[in-house]
């Protein structure tokens, strides 16, 4: 059986906010290419700062200590500049969040803007039409790109919110909750959009919707007071899982 090249891995990843404060502890596990990986477990667990340690967020705060490796195809990207990581994890988060003084047009190119990198005007707009399509939204926006993004509804500003981050073409698409703030309906049309995008980009997703975890994501991670207890594949987990905390968890006893 052919072994698959994990396209991310922790190692021993620790985040500290205080020499007191471990926030994350000795997270260790291997994410597979093309595949929706959610992390789970109650408030304040570390879900996020995880997270958010893959895109070098923290690097944006001194106190704040990354240790041990995470590796990004094989690259320790805690060696590396955070502008090159970031253009290969892209970051979506809970709150849709589009430039407010851009245009939809512009939104999607923001990230080669902010990077320096010159596009032609073809490039442009084939850049901006394969994004907005990637995420089901050129039909809806196609005669209004000139209109600010924060024109759209909540769903559609989290779509071009996606099609911005993927528009970089990144390895990975970390997504911290990014249907907490929408309605029931906008929420299935992310989770739709998720399961398609896997098909180009590894998706690595915090949750605290269980129901969510167990429809989307093939391999789930339960984290709890800042320890990564359990990972492996989600249906298993939900069924039969090896560790009374996570059983707790989903099945409500623990919030």
């Amino acid at each position: 059986m052919e072994t698959v090249t994990p396209i991310l891995q922790f190692n021993k990843t620790c985040v500290s906010y205080t020499k007191q404060t471990m926030a994350v502890k000795y997270v260790s596990a291997a994410i597979q290419p093309n595949t929706i990986t959610a992390i789970m477990g109650p408030s304040g667990c570390g879900k996020s700062t995880l997270l958010r340690a893959v895109n070098l967020m923290h690097s944006l705060y001194p106190n704040i200590r990354v240790d041990g490796e995470i590796l990004l195809n094989g690259e320790n990207i805690l060696s590396m500049d955070p502008i090159d990581v970031r253009r290969r994890a892209g970051m979506v988060f809970q709150r849709p969040a589009p430039f407010p003084t851009m245009s939809i047009r512009d939104n999607v190119l923001s990230g080669y803007a902010l990077n320096g990198i010159r596009l032609s005007k073809t490039e442009k707009d084939e850049t901006v039409e394969r994004c907005l399509k990637s995420v089901a939204l050129w039909d809806e926006v196609k005669d209004v790109l000139n209109k600010k993004g924060t024109f759209l509804s909540g769903g559609q500003q989290q779509r071009l919110c996606i099609a911005r981050a993927l528009a970089m073409k990144p390895d990975i698409l970390l997504m911290d909750e990014p249907t907490s703030a929408l309605d029931p309906i906008a929420t299935a049309h992310i989770e739709q959009l998720m399961q398609e995008l896997q098909k180009e980009v590894t998706i690595l997703i915090v949750t605290h919707n269980m129901g969510q975890a167990r429809r989307i994501a093939s391999k789930s991670m339960f984290m709890y007071l800042g320890e990564l207890v359990e990972y492996g594949d989600t249906e298993t987990m939900f069924t039969s899982p090896t560790d009374r905390r996570t059983k707790a968890y989903l099945t409500g006893k623990m919030g």
